[in-house]
């Protein structure tokens, strides 16, 4: 995903999270819903914007993004079919690519830094002893 990772904790905190959390519990690949199903799940209506503005179900992955997306988003899934007269859509699980990115770890090797040098302190009253 190419999402913001610090907005990964966005939807627990937002007004969309029993959206998040509805996505998360699903074990399908794709859940076709209606407009009115989510808003049983969410608690309140959507937006008139969700009804008029098709852009509104975007999937937006760059930035943070606004809040109903991420809920989807950083729950792993897409919006799709999104039909704006029946006010019906269709949510599927995101296909992840494998990455051909290798591991940090493969990169740079973990390995010991050897021993804590003797008298060194992260204290702050030692780090600091000389402006006292």
């Amino acid at each position: 995903m190419n999402y913001d990772p610090r907005s990964r904790k966005m939807p627990s905190r937002g007004k969309y999270l029993k959206l998040h959390d509805h996505l998360c519990s699903l074990e399908t690949q794709e859940w076709r819903t209606s407009f009115r199903e989510i808003e049983s799940i969410i608690g309140f209506v959507l937006p008139a914007s969700a009804r008029r503005h098709r852009p509104w179900w975007a999937n937006q992955r760059k930035g943070a993004g606004h809040s109903h997306a991420l809920a989807w988003v950083t729950a792993g899934w897409e919006t799709a079919e999104v039909d704006m007269v029946e006010e019906t859509l269709v949510f599927r699980r995101e296909q992840r690519k494998p990455s051909k990115t290798p591991l940090l770890d493969k990169i740079l090797p973990v390995h010991s830094a050897g021993e804590w040098p003797e008298g060194l302190s992260l204290r702050r009253e030692d780090m600091y002893e000389d402006r006292i």
